[in-house]
């Protein structure tokens, strides 16, 4: 039995507007679509892999589900709480329930403060623990991600790239939350380090029960870590569907694309496997193309792809992709 949906987005829209001219004169240009009617749902104890090259929006939307940015359009809930129709201390509150993990573990933490006084500020916030008790948390929280109590006294300059990601995993689990949005959290990390991250949040979900959605541009690593996995383009999500159906039989030709970049360890495999090579750039959200955003590198793309946009439809149970094509 599937589980009930703890996070639905339903037609999420976000938009930047464009920059104006020399010195800020002359009128605004066209906005950016950053994310353009984005819907999926994520359920309780699972893990949604959001993929795509940079500067397609997977960032924008992880951070408009939390209200970090406001959004244009459309609908989040989590828990069947309205996120988006929250205020004030109501949405202070939620917060305790949602919280991220962001991809720069040094930009991320305050350089003036020490690990203990990081950890502790949430506790603070959120009344959950002050002096002797909140020492004893922090110590808990550090020893849960794998890091020596000892560590509560260190500055982030003192603290390796790995062990800095460990601390801001620590401070968002800090508060109990039950949804974490994790924003490309190894992609800053060794290789070696980059496994133990992910194996210690594979462990922490299923300790604490949490619900992740993990943002990245490797599909590799998100193949080690997501029941479900959406494919972003351009602001619109093209394919959406389980792990092993995505990579095993990818449906839509830029997740086949993504697919066939990554390396196989197999050399002899590697040698014989078919490549997807996309022609051209991806184009300016400032002025996406007409009809279907991907059609302009498509390498099966026909003349009725430039008329509209396609659907995100079922293509098979439980397998959806926006192409006319499949």
């Amino acid at each position: 039995m599937t589980p009930a949906p703890l996070v639905q987005v339903d037609g999420l829209v976000k938009r930047f507007p464009g920059a104006r001219g020399l010195f800020g004169l002359g009128r605004a240009r066209r906005t950016v679509r950053a994310v353009d009617g984005v819907s999926f749902a994520i359920a309780a104890g699972q893990t949604l892999g959001l993929v795509g090259e940079s500067g397609c929006g997977k960032s924008t939307v992880g951070r408009t589900i939390l209200r970090l940015i406001e959004p244009d359009a459309g609908r989040v809930t989590l828990g069947g709480v309205d996120v988006v129709a929250l205020g004030g201390r109501e949405l202070r509150a939620l917060r305790r329930r949602m919280q991220i993990v962001f991809q720069d573990p040094y930009g991320s933490l305050n350089p003036r403060m020490t690990v203990q006084q990081t950890l502790a500020e949430p506790l603070a916030i959120h009344r959950l623990a002050t002096g002797l008790e909140a020492k004893r948390r922090v110590a808990a929280l550090l020893d849960e991600v794998g890091l020596d109590p000892a560590f509560a006294a260190a500055y982030p300059h003192e603290l390796s790239g790995g062990q800095r990601q460990r601390v801001g995993i620590a401070r968002a689990l800090s508060v109990e939350p039950q949804f974490l949005v994790l924003d490309e959290p190894v992609s800053a990390l060794d290789v070696s380090v980059q496994a133990q991250v992910l194996n210690l949040l594979a462990d922490l979900q299923r300790k604490r029960r949490l619900t992740y959605l993990f943002i990245a541009h490797d599909l590799a690593v998100v193949k080690h870590i997501a029941d479900d996995v959406a494919v972003m383009y351009l602001g619109k999500i093209v394919e959406l569907t389980d792990r092993q159906s995505l990579y095993e039989d990818p449906q839509h030709p830029y997740t086949k694309a993504l697919l066939s970049a990554v390396p196989i360890p197999d050399p002899a495999v590697e040698l014989e496997r078919e490549r997807t090579i996309l022609r051209g750039e991806v184009p300016s959200p400032l002025n996406p193309p007409a009809g279907c955003v991907f059609h302009p590198r498509c390498p099966i793309a026909i003349e009725e792809c430039e008329q509209g946009v396609p659907e995100l439809r079922e293509t098979r149970p439980g397998h959806r992709a926006a192409c006319i094509r499949v």
